[in-house]
């Protein structure tokens, strides 16, 4: 079963690095300010000849609270006035690049993150879906993918009722975690009351997907209370479950610095933690789709995984891969064909830079032949748990032992450890490697030696 995970603790100790997550590859710390406008412009170009179809995501930045743990871009304000000279900005940059598009290519994925989209007023949320109409091929049969990320004290029933009314069908909602020391912790006070009353409205406005976002390794956690939590979360009976691992960076996320270290759980009750969630997701009926990511046998994912259809990108793991993805909004990173760009992560520069007519684009990469080769083979890893040389010598016209040669007594040392079987003609992440699948991608990534591993967060 492609959803069998073996845990072996031993492994997991020496194969738990640093290391990217792999929403692409290049990596973001690869982008660089080579890239602009011109190049945007040029992949938008290219889009519109092929009619590729298209998923949208876009980046509303603004929280009323700080989550201490939080690692995304954005602004915490009180002042609900702030969204709308950010909602005009937006508007421009949404006309500038659909008028690059063709109106027949559909919008097959919409996804609002965050920060908290709807920190946003109900006439503003119509305000910005109307305009994303107006300008993109927007599904009107309910057959899109159309998310919205919930943070369920910002959301009530009448919230729920207009993003059903607006086409949203799927919903992410923040959690964390239920326990009240915990929610103290991190600043984060969040009732299941709470969180029960925006998921009882999301099932009964029918919206397809529910997902819930958890996080072990947050301060004053044990195995013991989210052990409780996990269980809590399962008789919510959500299609997916996010469970992420806490990386503790305060040197890069300064809202983390509130963090008292002196309380976060030790590496051993983290990776207890892991196991005891694996253990009640597997028995109530999950799959472990890979990278943190569960999914019950018949949603979509899951399903995407046993047919190898599933892809990953910026988004995620998604069935959506084949789209263009453009990403709209300050901080936003689109992915056009070769193209990766980011919008400037600094609000008052992205707003800036549209007052001036210009897109905001500040960096990006465009993906050569060899990039292009291994972020199929990383891909391959990632989603299906297995790769098949000769799907890859085919599609790039190479040798793969060859071409791959200096990595063998790598993959040979990972085959011997349990965590894959390397053939001849395949690789196969076996039970144990599961957990351990990004490990087993960082050796086919040719820029890792060069990055400070500091950036990225452990594996497990």
């Amino acid at each position: 079963m492609l959803d069998a995970i073996r845990w072996d603790t031993d492994l997991i100790r020496r194969y738990d690095l640093a290391g990217p997550r792999y929403t692409s590859y290049p990596t973001a710390v690869q982008f660089n300010s080579q890239v602009g406008t011109f190049d945007l412009f040029h992949a938008l170009r290219d889009s519109r000849k092929a009619l590729r179809p298209l998923s949208l995501y876009v980046h509303v930045p603004f929280c009323a609270n700080i989550c201490y743990y939080c690692a995304c871009n954005k602004v915490i304000t009180k002042d609900r006035g702030r969204a709308q000279p950010y909602l005009q900005r937006l508007e421009q940059e949404i006309q500038l690049i659909a008028c690059h598009l063709e109106p027949a290519q559909k919008v097959e994925q919409l996804h609002f993150g965050g920060g908290t989209p709807t920190f946003l007023s109900h006439d503003e949320l119509r305000q910005l879906m109307a305009h994303l109409r107006k300008h993109f091929n927007l599904l009107d049969d309910d057959s899109g993918d159309y998310g919205i990320e919930i943070d369920p004290r910002e959301a009530d029933w009448s919230t729920m009722g207009l993003l059903r009314e607006l086409g949203f069908n799927r919903v992410s909602i923040g959690l964390q975690d239920l326990d009240p020391a915990v929610q103290r912790a991190v600043n984060r006070l969040q009732s299941l009351e709470e969180t029960r009353a925006v998921i009882d409205a999301a099932r009964t406005l029918q919206f397809r997907s529910i997902n819930i976002d958890l996080i072990y390794g947050l301060p004053k956690q044990t195995p013991e209370n989210f052990a409780r939590t996990v269980e809590e979360v399962i008789s919510l009976q959500p299609d997916r479950l996010s469970v992420f691992n806490y990386a503790h960076l305060p040197e890069r996320f300064m809202p983390q610095r509130r963090i008292d270290s002196h309380e976060l759980p030790s590496p051993a009750q983290k990776l207890d933690m892991l196991q005891r969630t694996i253990e009640q997701l597997t028995a109530a009926g999950y799959r472990y789709i890979g990278m943190d990511h569960f999914a019950l046998p018949d949603d979509e994912l899951a399903i995407a995984q046993e047919e190898q259809t599933l892809q990953r990108n910026f988004q995620g793991y998604t069935t959506h891969g084949h789209c263009d993805l453009i990403g709209l909004g300050v901080s936003a990173i689109s992915q056009i064909g070769d193209l990766y760009c980011q919008n400037n992560s600094d609000l008052n520069q992205y707003q800036n830079t549209l007052a001036a007519a210009q897109l905001a684009t500040s960096r990006g990469l465009v993906c050569n032949a060899d990039d292009r080769l291994r972020r199929a083979v990383i891909q391959q890893l990632i989603c299906n748990f297995s790769l098949e040389f000769a799907e890859i010598e085919q599609a790039f016209n190479i040798d793969f032992q060859g071409y791959f040669g200096a990595l063998w007594p790598q993959l040979q040392g990972m085959a011997n450890d349990g965590l894959i079987t390397l053939e001849r003609e395949r690789i196969e992440v076996l039970p144990a490697g599961r957990l351990l699948v990004r490990s087993v991608c960082m050796v086919f990534d040719a820029y890792l030696e060069q990055q400070n591993r500091q950036r990225f967060s452990r594996v497990i």
